[in-house]
């Protein structure tokens, strides 16, 4: 992946999280999951040149890119690579709160996923990683070539919500030790039907880097500390694109 490519990168819901989190000019905002910076220079643009906004992302390499992308707005913006979930105390320790607006963008870009070197796609062959942090951490390879028949099971009934869950995972057992996205693409294939095929793969790569990186635990943990960081009247904007964070999101919400 280019930083041509990164740049070029259409953020979703773009109007609409604008819209949400900026009501009037100035005010400090929070871009949690920052990737290659497209909300967060919208929100700059609207809220103007008195706006602040403290941006976090995991990925170094999509910090790279939003340091280049908002460069425009350098005097506005402070990047930092760190988990979401570390959201309060990376706020203290720059002093920015409170704040009018947080942003959280769920789950994979785009960007990540064409990134063949990071094993996130079943189109794509990779090693298979799957860390949004890219190092540190065990790695989906490790992961899959660790656990037992059962717990293989679960992880995809759980985070995938894999009808073929037992099939799959015997699978998985007598592929390994599985090192590459093409490795694992070919294990699916192998026990579930041809016209449930692309589902499957869908959703055994999710349930993977589901839990490679945590990101449920993660999202559990930071809903609640948004409120302490919100000023009266505050808001929280949270982009979700599958129905367990979507789910989680909604009954925070409530």
């Amino acid at each position: 992946m280019t930083e041509t490519q990164y740049r070029e990168h259409t953020p979703v819901l773009l109007d609409a999280v604008v819209q949400a989190l900026v009501r009037q000019p100035g005010g400090r905002f929070v871009d949690a999951t920052v990737g290659a910076g497209g909300h967060a220079a919208a929100i700059l643009q609207a809220a103007g040149p008195e706006a602040r906004l403290l941006s976090l992302d995991v990925d170094p390499s999509a910090l790279a890119i939003a340091r280049v992308s908002l460069e425009p707005y350098s005097d506005q913006v402070t990047l930092v690579r760190s988990n979401f979930s570390d959201l309060p105390e990376v706020a203290a320790e720059h002093e920015f709160g409170p704040v009018r607006g947080i942003l959280l963008d769920l789950g994979l870009s785009s960007m990540q996923l064409a990134d063949s070197r990071r094993g996130f796609s079943f189109q794509e062959d990779g090693p298979l990683d799957m860390r949004f942090a890219s190092a540190g951490g065990e790695t989906a390879a490790q992961l899959l070539n660790r656990l037992d028949g059962r717990d293989l099971a679960h992880l995809l009934r759980r985070y995938g919500e894999e009808p073929f869950a037992r099939p799959i995972a015997r699978a998985i057992l007598a592929a390994r030790p599985l090192r590459s996205a093409a490795e694992l693409a070919s294990a699916v294939r192998g026990v579930v039907p041809g016209h449930m095929e692309r589902d499957a793969l869908a959703r055994t790569f999710q349930a993977l880097r589901i839990a490679v990186n945590d990101e449920l635990g993660v999202l559990s943990e930071v809903l609640p500390k948004t409120l302490d960081l919100l000023e009266p009247g505050g808001r929280l904007a949270v982009i979700s694109f599958h129905s367990l964070e979507d789910r989680m999101v909604k009954q925070f919400i409530r």
